[in-house]
C-alpha cells in the first residue's frame, strides 16, 4: 500500500485563487509590508515567494531590505512607522532576526491587528481561547491539508512532534479546537515511537531531518511533514522519512511541495482579513 500524496502546491493555488477573486469582488485595496534584516539566503527565499504571492493575488507589497547592522531602535522605528501607515493592512518581520537584535520585542511592537504571522502575545492568547482573528500561517496551512484529506479531525487520536510558539503549540490548540485528542512530544517524551503510533494524524514539525520512520507510524494514518532541512548534499527534506513512511501512512505530505506552499496562502489569507478589521 502506498500512501496518497497530499499536493500542497495544488491546494494553496486554491487558497490565492479564492484570496485573489474575494479581493477584486469586494474591491479591496490590501497592503502587506515585508521587513527583511541582513541577507540570509533563505529567508530571501521566502519573502521573493511572499512577493510573488502578493502579486498574484492582488496585494500591494512593501518591502523594507535593511542592513544586517540596523539598530533595535531603527528596526522598532520601522515598525511603529508601518503600524500608522494606513495603506499597510499587514506587517510581517522576517525571521530569524541578525543576534543582536531583540524578536520578542520587534513582534511585541508589531500592532495586533497588523500581525498576520500571528505571533503578537495578544493574538497567541487569543487562539488558546478560541476567539481569534488571524491563525499562524504554518499550522493555519496544515489544517487545510487535513482538511483536504477528508478525514475527520473530531474524535481523533492527534500527536504533534514538537512545542515551538510559531508551530507545535498552535497546532496542538487547532485541533484541539476541531475536537481531536492531542498530545504534544518533545525531547523528553519516553518512548516516542510508542507515543507516535497512536497517532491517527501526525504532525511532524521537530527540525530534525528524517526523525519520523515507518515504525513510528500507524497504519493509514495522516502524516503532516512541516520540517524543512537542507541535507549535505544540498538536498531538502522533511522531519519525516518519506520513501519508508509513505509505504505505511494513508495521507502524507512531501517536502518539498507539502506545508511550505500553504504558509504564503495562508499568510496572504490573513492579509485580507486584517484589512477587513481595519475597515
Amino acid at each position: 500500500m502506498s500512501a496518497n500524496i497530499i499536493d500542497g502546491k495544488a491546494i494553496s493555488a486554491a487558497v490565492k485563487e479564492q484570496v485573489r477573486d474575494e479581493i477584486a469582488r469586494d474591491k479591496l485595496t490590501v497592503g502587506l509590508a515585508v521587513v527583511i534584516v541582513g541577507d540570509d539566503p533563505a529567508s530571501r527565499v521566502y519573502v521573493n515567494n511572499k512577493k510573488k504571492a502578493c502579486e498574484f493575488c492582488g496585494i500591494k507589497s512593501y518591502e523594507y531590505a535593511l542592513p544586517a547592522e540596523t539598530t533595535q531602535e531603527e528596526l522598532l522605528e520601522l515598525v511603529d512607522t508601518l503600524n500608522a501607515d494606513k495603506n499597510v493592512n499587514g506587517i510581517l518581520v522576517q525571521l530569524p532576526l541578525p543576534k543582536h537584535l531583540d524578536e520578542k520585542a520587534v513582534i511585541e511592537r508589531i500592532s495586533p491587528n497588523k500581525d498576520v504571522d500571528a505571533f503578537h502575545e495578544s493574538n497567541v492568547g487569543r487562539i488558546m481561547i478560541g476567539n481569534y482573528s488571524f491563525l499562524p500561517c504554518t499550522p493555519a496551512g496544515c489544517m487545510e491539508l487535513i482538511h483536504s484529506t477528508g478525514v475527520e479531525v473530531a474524535g481523533k487520536e492527534c500527536v504533534v512532534i514538537g512545542r515551538s510558539n510559531i508551530v507545535g503549540k498552535p497546532m496542538a490548540m487547532l485541533l484541539l479546537h476541531e475536537n481531536g485528542t492531542v498530545t504534544v512530544c518533545h525531547s523528553k517524551t519516553h518512548d516516542l515511537a510508542e507515543v507516535c503510533r497512536r497517532a491517527d494524524i501526525l504532525v511532524a514539525a521537530v527540525g530534525r531531518p528524517n526523525f519520523v520512520t515507518a515504525d513510528m507510524v500507524k497504519p493509514g494514518a495522516v502524516v503532516i511533514d512541516v520540517g524543512i532541512n537542507r541535507l549535505d548534499n544540498g538536498k531538502l527534506c522533511g522531519d519525516v522519512k518519506f520513501d519508508e513512511v509513505s509505504e505505511v501512512a494513508g495521507w502524507i505530505t512531501p517536502v518539498p511541495g507539502g506545508v511550505g506552499p500553504m504558509t504564503i496562502a495562508m499568510l496572504m489569507r490573513n492579509t485580507v482579513t486584517a484589512a477587513r478589521i481595519q475597515k
